[in-house]
């Protein structure tokens, strides 16, 4: 079962790879690529691409963290044994005075898939969107994403904002291509309707997943603590890590192709 889950995750992989090379975005945090936006097709280099693919760290974010990080955020504490979701069992480390215990161990290698997807999607130039539910954390995640050029919803979730795009917007509007949940449930009893509507239109999802989650739906699901201001905190600065760590190679790219036109010329 988990060999199908590497290979599925891996085809998904390298699908949205192809997808964002002819992808065009300007992002207001990276200057240079608002002037290259109507060449980046053209400037963009296959052979980069794939040797990116092909390294198993591109991006350096395995060196972001570590277990100890993941333990003083709280992110090992999961809800009572009664409220565990069946799916959730695997990641379960035991239990500890009423509280489930989750394996960090796991959290740690699913947070570092989940930052590598994440840091090569931002070298695509991917729209990121960052979904969250939790009010104690709103301010957070809404300012973690507007630092690192991305976008964030906070609020409650209507479905035409991804199925009806252009009438909820007024014009027409181009989907995220990665959508992050800081936590994936919309209330104590029922998952985050975002999840399921990103699972039928395609768009990969990365998701906080409690001990009381349903993690099937989830692309790349990091089980952890969704509730602690401390493991929220932690997640945001790691995810804004790993996306500026993409858009400096993106830059650094661009740059490199330019300077070569030049030379040429």
């Amino acid at each position: 079962m988990l060999n199908m889950n590497r290979i599925f995750k891996t085809n998904v992989l390298k699908t949205w790879m192809r997808q964002m090379q002819t992808s065009c975005i300007a992002r207001q945090e990276l200057p240079s690529l608002e002037a290259a936006d109507e060449r980046v097709a053209d400037t963009t280099s296959d052979k980069i691409l794939e040797e990116s693919l092909r390294h198993p760290d591109f991006f350096g974010v395995n060196k972001l963290f570590t277990v100890r990080q993941l333990f003083e955020s709280r992110a090992h504490f999961g809800h009572k044994p009664g409220t565990l979701n069946p799916h959730m069992t695997p990641y379960i480390f035991g239990s500890r005075l009423g509280v489930l215990i989750l394996d960090l161990d796991q959290t740690a290698q699913r947070l570092r898939e989940a930052l590598n997807f994440t840091a090569h999607m931002s070298f695509r130039g991917a729209i990121i969107l960052f979904i969250n539910r939790s009010h104690n954390t709103t301010h957070l995640v809404e300012t973690m994403a507007r630092e690192c050029g991305q976008y964030s919803h906070c609020r409650e979730w209507k479905s035409d904002a991804f199925y009806d795009s252009t009438n909820y917007y007024g014009a027409v509007t181009r989907l995220p291509d990665l959508c992050i949940f800081l936590n994936t449930m919309n209330n104590v009893f029922e998952t985050h309707p975002a999840v399921t509507d990103s699972a039928k239109l395609l768009i990969p999802t990365i998701g906080v997943v409690d001990t009381n989650s349903d993690p099937t739906l989830i692309t790349y699901p990091i089980p952890a603590n969704d509730d602690t201001y401390q493991t929220i905190h932690l997640f945001c600065h790691l995810f804004k890590q790993a996306i500026l760590l993409g858009k400096e190679k993106r830059k650094q790219l661009i740059d490199s192709k330019g300077r070569g036109l030049r030379n040429k010329s």
